[in-house]
């Protein structure tokens, strides 16, 4: 299945597959627990290489124990290691906390700045990261790039890489700016449930026939079947 890969057919497609999936995904939301912009930014933290399930659960307790930037300044890091242990990477993502929250309480007088710059000079903050909490504590608008729609967006033909960055801003391009945010939970909902990283099923996909990868999917799986 072949697409133009013009400017306008491309942006056009896009906009044909986001119809599609805003009423597919009616549901859609950020699928992290959180009440103010700090507690976003460390769950966001924890859920690098981690499910948003497991950094729930991993929260819902800590939370409870450490409330601001300051506490975590002054929990030891072998406990925090300890609170944070399930969600993996234990040391890398404690060590990246507590570095956090030390510049929160020493440039920005304990609260999470509304910037992207800001934000970037956080220990263990992307533009991933960042993203996430403009987008929803801050209305600033921007595309999160997880592995969901890294891995959707090449499928579909709109990008050709794996850099998140680049595929961020090819994204922009492409996307109404309205639909930055949302557009990260189509793609993860839709990954998650049709769009699997290894067995996708494109037979139930609603928007098979705007992929070009979905007949290379559909032939290996008549092929597998027919040995």
């Amino acid at each position: 299945m072949k697409f133009s890969k013009s400017k306008i057919a491309r942006r056009a497609r896009m906009e044909e597959i986001l119809d599609i999936l805003k009423l597919e995904h009616l549901d859609a939301r950020i699928a992290l627990n959180y009440s103010n912009p700090f507690e976003l930014l460390i769950a966001t933290i924890l859920s690098a290489q981690c499910t948003d399930a497991r950094v729930n659960i991993v929260t819902e307790s800590l939370f409870k124990k450490y409330k601001t930037p300051q506490d975590y300044v002054l929990i030891p890091l072998e406990n925090l290691e300890k609170d944070i242990f399930s969600t993996g990477f234990y040391k890398n993502k404690a060590k990246n906390i507590k570095g956090a929250a030390k510049k929160l309480v020493d440039n920005f007088n304990s609260e999470v700045p509304g910037t992207m710059e800001e934000l970037l000079t956080l220990d263990g903050v992307g533009r991933k990261t960042a993203n996430v909490v403009l987008g929803h504590c801050f209305g600033i608008d921007g595309i999160v790039v997880d592995t969901h729609v890294s891995r959707l967006s090449n499928r579909l033909g709109f990008v050709n890489t794996t850099n998140a960055v680049k595929i961020e801003y090819e994204l922009m391009e492409l996307i109404p700016q309205d639909d930055w945010v949302m557009f990260t939970h189509y793609m993860i909902q839709h990954g998650r449930k049709i769009c699997d990283a290894k067995k996708p099923l494109c037979n139930k996909c609603v928007i098979n026939h705007l992929c070009p990868s979905a007949d290379t999917f559909d032939k290996t799986n008549k092929e597998k079947k027919n040995k």
